[in-house]
Protein backbone atom coordinates (compact mmCIF):
# COMPACT_ATOMS: atom_id res chain seq x y z
CA UNK A 1 0.00 0.00 0.00
CA UNK A 2 2.71 2.15 0.87
CA UNK A 3 4.60 1.48 -2.82
CA UNK A 4 0.96 2.75 -4.34
CA UNK A 5 0.95 5.95 -2.62
CA UNK A 6 4.38 6.58 -3.10
CA UNK A 7 4.37 5.71 -6.58
CA UNK A 8 1.16 8.00 -6.78
CA UNK A 9 2.45 11.06 -4.99
CA UNK A 10 5.66 10.47 -6.90
CA UNK A 11 3.60 10.90 -10.20
CA UNK A 12 1.38 14.07 -8.97
CA UNK A 13 4.64 16.22 -7.94
CA UNK A 14 6.92 15.18 -11.46
CA UNK A 15 4.34 14.27 -13.96
CA UNK A 16 0.93 17.25 -13.13
CA UNK A 17 -2.30 15.75 -13.78
CA UNK A 18 -3.89 17.01 -17.12
CA UNK A 19 -7.59 16.98 -17.81
CA UNK A 20 -7.93 15.55 -21.69
CA UNK A 21 -11.54 16.96 -23.07
CA UNK A 22 -13.13 15.55 -25.53
CA UNK A 23 -16.44 16.51 -27.02
CA UNK A 24 -18.95 14.34 -28.60
CA UNK A 25 -21.65 15.07 -30.52
CA UNK A 26 -23.34 12.28 -32.54
CA UNK A 27 -20.11 10.80 -33.37
CA UNK A 28 -19.01 8.19 -31.02
CA UNK A 29 -17.76 6.04 -33.66
CA UNK A 30 -14.50 8.63 -34.08
CA UNK A 31 -14.44 9.45 -30.24
CA UNK A 32 -14.06 5.58 -29.64
CA UNK A 33 -11.13 5.29 -32.06
CA UNK A 34 -9.73 8.74 -30.20
CA UNK A 35 -10.35 7.18 -26.78
CA UNK A 36 -8.48 4.17 -27.90
CA UNK A 37 -5.26 6.37 -29.02
CA UNK A 38 -5.91 8.37 -25.90
CA UNK A 39 -5.76 5.40 -23.03
CA UNK A 40 -2.14 4.25 -24.94
CA UNK A 41 -0.06 7.43 -24.41
CA UNK A 42 2.94 7.57 -22.04
CA UNK A 43 1.94 10.28 -20.07
CA UNK A 44 1.19 8.82 -16.76
CA UNK A 45 -1.24 11.51 -15.04
CA UNK A 46 -4.14 12.42 -16.99
CA UNK A 47 -8.14 12.11 -16.79
CA UNK A 48 -9.88 11.71 -19.75
CA UNK A 49 -12.98 13.99 -19.92
CA UNK A 50 -15.33 12.95 -22.77
CA UNK A 51 -18.55 16.03 -22.71
CA UNK A 52 -21.62 14.81 -24.66
CA UNK A 53 -23.28 17.60 -26.30
CA UNK A 54 -26.72 16.37 -26.75
CA UNK A 55 -26.12 13.55 -29.25
CA UNK A 56 -28.99 12.55 -30.96
CA UNK A 57 -28.48 9.42 -31.55
CA UNK A 58 -26.77 6.34 -29.19
CA UNK A 59 -23.18 7.65 -28.79
CA UNK A 60 -23.61 8.10 -25.28
CA UNK A 61 -24.50 4.09 -24.42
CA UNK A 62 -21.82 3.35 -27.32
CA UNK A 63 -19.26 4.67 -25.25
CA UNK A 64 -19.61 3.31 -22.15
CA UNK A 65 -20.22 -0.18 -24.40
CA UNK A 66 -16.75 0.25 -25.67
CA UNK A 67 -15.19 1.11 -21.91
CA UNK A 68 -17.27 -1.78 -20.83
CA UNK A 69 -15.52 -4.06 -23.40
CA UNK A 70 -18.80 -4.37 -25.42
CA UNK A 71 -18.10 -2.29 -28.68
CA UNK A 72 -15.59 -2.81 -31.02
CA UNK A 73 -13.22 0.13 -32.09
CA UNK A 74 -14.33 0.51 -36.08
CA UNK A 75 -10.64 1.85 -37.75
CA UNK A 76 -9.63 1.43 -40.73
CA UNK A 77 -8.07 -1.57 -42.55
CA UNK A 78 -5.19 -2.53 -40.43
CA UNK A 79 -3.00 -1.81 -43.68
CA UNK A 80 -3.63 1.77 -42.67
CA UNK A 81 -0.46 3.46 -41.10
CA UNK A 82 -2.69 4.95 -38.10
CA UNK A 83 -4.05 1.05 -37.63
CA UNK A 84 -1.15 1.23 -34.73
CA UNK A 85 -1.97 4.27 -32.68
CA UNK A 86 -5.99 2.40 -31.39
CA UNK A 87 -4.82 -1.23 -31.80
CA UNK A 88 -4.39 -3.67 -30.39
CA UNK A 89 -7.52 -2.43 -27.77
CA UNK A 90 -6.01 -1.41 -24.41
CA UNK A 91 -7.76 -3.34 -21.35
CA UNK A 92 -11.03 -3.38 -20.43
CA UNK A 93 -12.96 -2.58 -18.62
CA UNK A 94 -12.26 1.15 -17.98
CA UNK A 95 -14.19 2.49 -14.85
CA UNK A 96 -16.38 5.50 -15.82
CA UNK A 97 -18.40 7.88 -14.11
CA UNK A 98 -21.26 9.44 -15.50
CA UNK A 99 -22.37 12.96 -14.65
CA UNK A 100 -25.34 15.50 -15.60
CA UNK A 101 -23.41 19.16 -16.41
CA UNK A 102 -24.72 20.79 -13.13
CA UNK A 103 -23.00 18.15 -11.04
CA UNK A 104 -19.82 18.30 -13.43
CA UNK A 105 -19.14 21.68 -13.31
CA UNK A 106 -19.16 21.82 -9.52
CA UNK A 107 -16.29 19.20 -9.81
CA UNK A 108 -18.19 15.88 -9.78
CA UNK A 109 -18.64 13.24 -6.80
CA UNK A 110 -15.15 12.66 -5.43
CA UNK A 111 -15.83 10.26 -3.14
CA UNK A 112 -17.55 7.88 -6.34
CA UNK A 113 -13.98 8.95 -8.18
CA UNK A 114 -12.02 7.76 -5.10
CA UNK A 115 -14.07 4.32 -4.72
CA UNK A 116 -12.81 3.99 -8.73
CA UNK A 117 -9.35 4.04 -8.02
CA UNK A 118 -8.69 0.07 -7.42
CA UNK A 119 -10.43 -1.12 -10.05
CA UNK A 120 -8.59 0.99 -12.57
CA UNK A 121 -6.43 -1.13 -14.88
CA UNK A 122 -2.71 -0.82 -14.95
CA UNK A 123 -2.20 1.19 -17.66
CA UNK A 124 -4.77 3.89 -16.80
CA UNK A 125 -4.18 6.25 -13.94
CA UNK A 126 -8.03 8.00 -13.57
CA UNK A 127 -11.70 6.86 -13.95
CA UNK A 128 -13.21 8.19 -17.50
CA UNK A 129 -15.53 10.92 -17.03
CA UNK A 130 -18.52 11.16 -19.17
CA UNK A 131 -20.85 14.08 -18.87
CA UNK A 132 -24.12 14.82 -21.26
CA UNK A 133 -24.66 18.24 -21.10
CA UNK A 134 -28.20 17.47 -22.57
CA UNK A 135 -27.88 19.62 -25.30
CA UNK A 136 -25.83 20.82 -28.31
CA UNK A 137 -24.38 24.04 -26.91
CA UNK A 138 -21.57 24.13 -29.69
CA UNK A 139 -18.17 23.92 -29.68
CA UNK A 140 -16.89 26.65 -26.93
CA UNK A 141 -19.72 26.31 -24.31
CA UNK A 142 -19.45 22.48 -24.84
CA UNK A 143 -15.87 22.14 -23.76
CA UNK A 144 -16.26 25.00 -21.07
CA UNK A 145 -18.12 22.44 -19.02
CA UNK A 146 -14.99 19.94 -19.16
CA UNK A 147 -13.05 22.64 -18.67
CA UNK A 148 -15.16 24.06 -15.19
CA UNK A 149 -14.86 20.22 -14.27
CA UNK A 150 -11.45 20.20 -14.16
CA UNK A 151 -10.96 23.98 -12.36
CA UNK A 152 -13.01 22.98 -9.69
CA UNK A 153 -10.90 19.44 -9.46
CA UNK A 154 -8.04 22.06 -8.97
CA UNK A 155 -6.22 19.67 -12.39
CA UNK A 156 -3.26 21.62 -13.69
CA UNK A 157 -3.44 21.24 -17.27
CA UNK A 158 -5.98 21.20 -19.33
CA UNK A 159 -5.73 20.19 -23.09
CA UNK A 160 -8.54 20.54 -25.55
CA UNK A 161 -8.93 17.56 -27.93
CA UNK A 162 -11.21 17.15 -30.73
CA UNK A 163 -12.78 13.61 -31.16
CA UNK A 164 -11.94 13.23 -34.72
CA UNK A 165 -8.20 12.73 -33.91
CA UNK A 166 -5.66 10.45 -33.60
CA UNK A 167 -2.95 10.74 -31.19
CA UNK A 168 0.75 9.77 -30.86
CA UNK A 169 1.56 8.13 -27.40
CA UNK A 170 4.32 10.81 -26.08
CA UNK A 171 1.76 13.88 -27.77
CA UNK A 172 0.70 14.93 -24.36
CA UNK A 173 4.69 14.31 -22.79
CA UNK A 174 5.52 16.75 -24.86
CA UNK A 175 3.00 19.42 -25.00
CA UNK A 176 3.08 19.60 -21.02
CA UNK A 177 7.30 19.27 -21.16
CA UNK A 178 7.06 23.00 -23.67
CA UNK A 179 4.60 24.75 -21.35
CA UNK A 180 7.10 23.45 -18.25
CA UNK A 181 10.23 24.59 -20.10
CA UNK A 182 9.00 27.44 -22.23
CA UNK A 183 7.44 28.51 -18.88
CA UNK A 184 4.36 29.97 -20.05
CA UNK A 185 0.56 29.07 -19.41
CA UNK A 186 0.48 28.36 -23.49
CA UNK A 187 -1.71 27.64 -25.34
CA UNK A 188 0.50 25.21 -27.10
CA UNK A 189 -0.69 22.82 -30.44
CA UNK A 190 1.32 20.15 -32.15
CA UNK A 191 1.96 19.61 -35.82
CA UNK A 192 -1.42 17.71 -37.03
CA UNK A 193 -1.74 15.89 -39.85
CA UNK A 194 -4.64 14.77 -42.18
CA UNK A 195 -5.99 11.80 -41.40
CA UNK A 196 -4.24 9.94 -44.74
CA UNK A 197 -1.55 7.70 -46.22
CA UNK A 198 -0.07 11.33 -47.67
CA UNK A 199 1.13 13.28 -44.84
CA UNK A 200 -0.80 16.52 -45.59
CA UNK A 201 -0.58 18.99 -42.95
CA UNK A 202 -3.84 20.80 -41.51
CA UNK A 203 -2.07 22.80 -38.79
CA UNK A 204 1.62 23.82 -38.44
CA UNK A 205 0.72 26.85 -36.47
CA UNK A 206 -1.84 29.69 -37.27
CA UNK A 207 -1.75 33.73 -38.71
CA UNK A 208 -4.41 36.02 -38.17
CA UNK A 209 -4.04 39.53 -40.27
CA UNK A 210 -6.16 41.70 -38.19
CA UNK A 211 -6.29 45.04 -40.73
CA UNK A 212 -8.25 42.27 -43.22
CA UNK A 213 -9.94 40.18 -40.52
CA UNK A 214 -8.55 37.47 -42.45
CA UNK A 215 -6.60 34.07 -41.00
CA UNK A 216 -5.55 31.17 -41.41
CA UNK A 217 -3.59 27.51 -40.82
CA UNK A 218 0.06 27.12 -41.52
CA UNK A 219 1.57 24.80 -44.20
CA UNK A 220 -2.54 23.82 -44.66
CA UNK A 221 -2.60 21.29 -47.52
CA UNK A 222 0.77 21.26 -48.17
CA UNK A 223 3.18 17.81 -47.99
CA UNK A 224 5.11 17.49 -44.44
CA UNK A 225 8.85 18.10 -44.42
CA UNK A 226 11.22 17.52 -41.84
CA UNK A 227 12.18 21.84 -42.02
CA UNK A 228 8.83 22.02 -40.26
CA UNK A 229 10.09 21.29 -36.90
CA UNK A 230 10.63 23.53 -33.65
CA UNK A 231 9.00 25.69 -31.62
CA UNK A 232 7.25 28.94 -33.26
CA UNK A 233 5.10 31.32 -31.84
CA UNK A 234 1.52 31.20 -33.50
CA UNK A 235 -1.16 33.96 -33.54
CA UNK A 236 -3.78 30.68 -32.31
CA UNK A 237 -3.50 27.84 -31.15
CA UNK A 238 -5.78 24.92 -32.81
CA UNK A 239 -9.33 24.20 -31.86
CA UNK A 240 -7.99 20.39 -32.78
CA UNK A 241 -5.80 19.91 -30.24
CA UNK A 242 -3.83 22.38 -27.49
CA UNK A 243 -2.79 22.34 -24.11
CA UNK A 244 -2.60 24.92 -21.35
CA UNK A 245 -2.05 25.82 -17.80
CA UNK A 246 -5.56 25.83 -15.63
CA UNK A 247 -4.60 29.33 -14.88
CA UNK A 248 -5.12 30.56 -18.47
CA UNK A 249 -8.53 29.88 -18.40
CA UNK A 250 -8.62 31.48 -14.87
CA UNK A 251 -6.69 34.55 -15.75
CA UNK A 252 -8.28 35.36 -19.30
CA UNK A 253 -11.26 33.40 -19.05
CA UNK A 254 -13.40 30.52 -20.63
CA UNK A 255 -13.99 29.94 -24.60
CA UNK A 256 -16.38 32.20 -25.74
CA UNK A 257 -19.35 31.18 -25.92
CA UNK A 258 -20.89 33.58 -28.12
CA UNK A 259 -19.17 31.34 -31.04
CA UNK A 260 -21.55 28.38 -31.55
CA UNK A 261 -18.57 26.97 -34.03
CA UNK A 262 -16.19 27.98 -36.01
CA UNK A 263 -13.49 31.41 -35.34
CA UNK A 264 -13.41 29.90 -31.26
CA UNK A 265 -9.51 29.62 -31.39
CA UNK A 266 -9.36 32.59 -33.29
CA UNK A 267 -11.05 34.73 -30.52
CA UNK A 268 -8.90 32.34 -28.14
CA UNK A 269 -5.65 33.14 -29.39
CA UNK A 270 -6.44 37.27 -30.18
CA UNK A 271 -7.66 37.21 -26.30
CA UNK A 272 -4.70 35.42 -24.76
CA UNK A 273 -2.21 37.84 -26.98
CA UNK A 274 -3.58 40.95 -25.77
CA UNK A 275 -3.48 39.45 -21.52
CA UNK A 276 0.57 38.51 -22.96
CA UNK A 277 0.19 34.83 -23.01
CA UNK A 278 1.91 34.24 -26.90
CA UNK A 279 0.18 31.02 -28.41
CA UNK A 280 2.95 28.37 -29.47
CA UNK A 281 3.03 25.57 -31.94
CA UNK A 282 5.63 22.41 -31.13
CA UNK A 283 6.19 20.90 -34.60
CA UNK A 284 7.86 18.27 -33.26
CA UNK A 285 5.34 16.10 -32.04
CA UNK A 286 2.08 14.80 -34.65
CA UNK A 287 -1.34 14.08 -34.05
CA UNK A 288 -3.91 13.28 -37.17
CA UNK A 289 -7.46 14.91 -37.33
CA UNK A 290 -9.83 13.57 -39.48
CA UNK A 291 -11.14 17.05 -40.86
CA UNK A 292 -14.41 18.15 -41.38
CA UNK A 293 -16.37 15.91 -39.59
CA UNK A 294 -18.81 18.36 -37.95
CA UNK A 295 -22.29 18.99 -39.90
CA UNK A 296 -21.03 16.33 -42.46
CA UNK A 297 -19.48 18.87 -44.27
CA UNK A 298 -21.91 20.34 -44.88
CA UNK A 299 -20.74 23.40 -47.00
CA UNK A 300 -23.77 25.94 -46.70
CA UNK A 301 -23.31 25.91 -42.73
CA UNK A 302 -19.57 25.69 -42.55
CA UNK A 303 -19.91 28.94 -44.87
CA UNK A 304 -22.62 30.69 -43.08
CA UNK A 305 -20.77 30.09 -39.35
CA UNK A 306 -17.26 31.01 -41.10
CA UNK A 307 -18.83 34.11 -42.18
CA UNK A 308 -20.87 35.25 -39.44
CA UNK A 309 -18.23 33.90 -36.80
CA UNK A 310 -15.87 36.02 -38.59
CA UNK A 311 -17.49 39.21 -38.51
CA UNK A 312 -17.71 38.66 -34.75
CA UNK A 313 -14.34 38.08 -34.06
CA UNK A 314 -13.34 41.02 -35.80
CA UNK A 315 -16.27 43.14 -33.96
CA UNK A 316 -15.15 41.48 -30.09
CA UNK A 317 -11.79 41.25 -30.32
CA UNK A 318 -9.74 43.70 -32.82
CA UNK A 319 -9.05 47.49 -32.00
CA UNK A 320 -9.92 50.13 -33.99
CA UNK A 321 -8.93 51.66 -36.70
CA UNK A 322 -7.89 47.55 -37.79
CA UNK A 323 -11.78 46.68 -36.97
CA UNK A 324 -12.62 49.34 -39.53
CA UNK A 325 -10.45 48.38 -42.38
CA UNK A 326 -11.21 44.78 -41.74
CA UNK A 327 -14.73 45.44 -42.32
CA UNK A 328 -14.22 47.21 -45.69
CA UNK A 329 -11.58 44.58 -46.87
CA UNK A 330 -14.43 41.94 -46.34
CA UNK A 331 -17.27 43.97 -48.41
CA UNK A 332 -15.19 43.74 -50.99
CA UNK A 333 -13.72 41.13 -51.10
CA UNK A 334 -17.04 39.35 -51.09
CA UNK A 335 -17.75 40.69 -54.59
CA UNK A 336 -14.65 38.29 -55.83
CA UNK A 337 -16.25 35.93 -53.60
CA UNK A 338 -19.71 36.03 -55.10
CA UNK A 339 -18.36 36.09 -58.86
CA UNK A 340 -16.22 33.02 -58.30
CA UNK A 341 -19.18 30.92 -56.06
CA UNK A 342 -21.73 32.07 -59.22
CA UNK A 343 -19.00 30.88 -62.03
CA UNK A 344 -18.59 27.49 -60.22
CA UNK A 345 -22.47 27.03 -59.86
CA UNK A 346 -22.52 27.28 -55.84
CA UNK A 347 -25.16 29.86 -55.69
CA UNK A 348 -26.57 28.23 -52.71
CA UNK A 349 -22.76 29.78 -50.86
CA UNK A 350 -23.92 33.30 -52.06
CA UNK A 351 -27.13 32.61 -49.71
CA UNK A 352 -24.81 31.42 -47.17
CA UNK A 353 -22.85 34.24 -46.58
CA UNK A 354 -25.87 37.25 -47.19
CA UNK A 355 -27.91 34.89 -44.39
CA UNK A 356 -24.60 34.60 -42.10
CA UNK A 357 -24.39 38.67 -42.43
CA UNK A 358 -27.59 39.38 -41.95
CA UNK A 359 -27.83 37.57 -38.41
CA UNK A 360 -24.20 39.05 -37.83
CA UNK A 361 -26.47 42.65 -37.55
CA UNK A 362 -29.41 40.86 -36.05
CA UNK A 363 -27.16 40.11 -33.39
CA UNK A 364 -27.51 36.02 -33.47
CA UNK A 365 -24.64 34.42 -32.09
CA UNK A 366 -24.48 31.76 -29.53
CA UNK A 367 -27.53 31.38 -27.75
CA UNK A 368 -29.07 31.82 -31.39
CA UNK A 369 -27.34 28.90 -32.85
CA UNK A 370 -28.09 26.77 -29.82
CA UNK A 371 -31.96 27.36 -29.58
CA UNK A 372 -31.98 26.56 -33.12
CA UNK A 373 -29.75 23.36 -32.98
CA UNK A 374 -31.68 22.15 -30.25
CA UNK A 375 -35.27 22.72 -31.52
CA UNK A 376 -34.70 20.61 -34.25
CA UNK A 377 -34.11 17.27 -32.02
Amino acid sequence: MGEDINRTSQTQVIFPKVAIIILNWNGWKDTIECLESVFRIDYPNYQVIVVDNGSENDSVERIKAWADGRQEVLTPEPTHPLYRLSHPPVQKPIPYIEYDRKTAEAGGIPERERLLSDKLPKNIPHPLILIETGENLGFAAGNNVGVKYAIEKSIDYICILNNDTVVTSNFLTTLVATLKDLKVLGPVSPKILRDSRDKIIFYAGGWINTWSGRWGYIGYGKKDDSLLSGIHQSDFASGACFVCAKDLFQKIGLLDEDFFFSNEEMAFGIKAKKCGYIPVVNLDVVIYHKEGISYQNDSYFRRYFSTKYRLLCLRKYVDFPQKLLGYIFFIFSRIYKFFVYFKHGQGFLVKAEFKAIADFLRGRFGDYDRKKSNSKS
